[in-house]
């Protein structure tokens, strides 16, 4: 199979599209044959090894001693069930699914392996390949920061960088489950992120929120440019801050499904940025690494996306 590999850390260029051995499915496994995937800031920052002296060594021990132990990166993708483990029962070949291989990458090639039991679901119906691939990592990743934060129908909500691949999707699951939304953006992204249902909306450029007169009873930093201390005088009395900043977000088939739900009920859609054909993952990267992109980038895999 065709996939998008590399052997050190450095630049985009270290990507390099090669043949390696397409994966067979475990007892309890699906082979999946990817149709998109994403580049995610995760996906840059491995491949980039930023990390600081203190925490080399044990990274370098996670993620590979001379060279990385996950030889091909991305996590988001959608695609069609190619084959199943004897011990498989939730799906059958021909499925179409999308999911986040999470820690394990993989998900920038042809075919991919899951086990049944991981962040896999079935794809939304009303989605295409490519809209669906933007989904299975930040949808779940703000649905865990919300309910971190102990959201509440009726709550006034703000979303620090709502126009990112996370921020997003945050809007509108923050919406679905009926709160007040201010999102906080730039300029250019002002009417798509009133578009996904924000009441109110911030222009970071002009104004800084931390400075506002309203308070809210819970802050998303979806960015994780914020702090506690820069946010406590717009927070309510009970008021929560969280942040992606401090800690990953964990993800499970069930909030894959729920999100999933949302999307065929008319509640959440995609924000894609960019496309990318599979060869030239390496301009995705760069274009990701400028800190500028909306939504999501998506990677088309094979056969153009129906």
């Amino acid at each position: 199979m065709k996939a998008i590999v590399y052997t050190r850390p450095g630049p985009p260029d270290v990507l390099r599209l090669q043949e390696v051995e397409t994966p067979a499915p475990n007892e309890d496994e699906i082979l999946i044959r990817v149709r998109a995937t994403t580049v995610t800031p995760g996906d840059c920052n491995l491949r980039r090894f930023p990390v600081p002296v203190l925490f080399w060594l044990l990274m370098r021990v996670l993620y590979g001693v001379r060279r990385p132990k996950n030889r091909i990166l991305g996590s988001d993708l959608a695609g069609d069930v190619e084959a199943v483990g004897d011990d498989v029962t939730l799906f059958n070949e021909g499925d179409q699914v999308f999911a986040s291989t999470e820690m394990s990458f993989g998900a920038h090639a042809e075919y991919v392996c899951m086990a049944e039991g991981g962040v896999v679901a079935p794809k939304p119906s009303n989605m295409t390949y490519e809209e669906a691939a933007a989904v299975p990592f930040g949808a779940p990743a703000a649905l865990f920061f919300l309910r971190e934060g102990d959201i509440q129908s009726g709550q006034r909500v703000l979303i620090n960088g709502a126009s990112g691949g996370v921020g997003t999707l945050a809007v509108q699951l923050a919406k679905a489950l009926g709160t007040d939304v201010t999102g906080v953006c730039g300029t250019t992204n002002l009417e798509l992120v009133e578009s996904l249902g924000a009441d109110e909306v911030i222009d970071y450029t002009k104004e800084d929120f931390t400075e506002g007169r309203q308070r809210h009873d819970l802050i998303f930093d979806a960015v994780g440019k914020s702090s506690l201390s820069a946010c406590k005088r717009v927070l309510s009395p009970n008021g929560t801050f969280v942040t992606t900043k401090k800690g990953l977000a964990k993800h499970c088939q069930e909030d894959l499904v729920f999100v999933k739900g949302l999307v065929e009920a008319g509640k959440m859609r995609a924000v894609i940025d960019r496309r990318y054909p599979l060869e030239e993952t390496a301009e995705a990267h760069r274009y990701v690494e400028t800190g500028h992109k909306t939504g999501s980038v998506v990677i088309a895999v094979g056969r153009r996306d129906r």
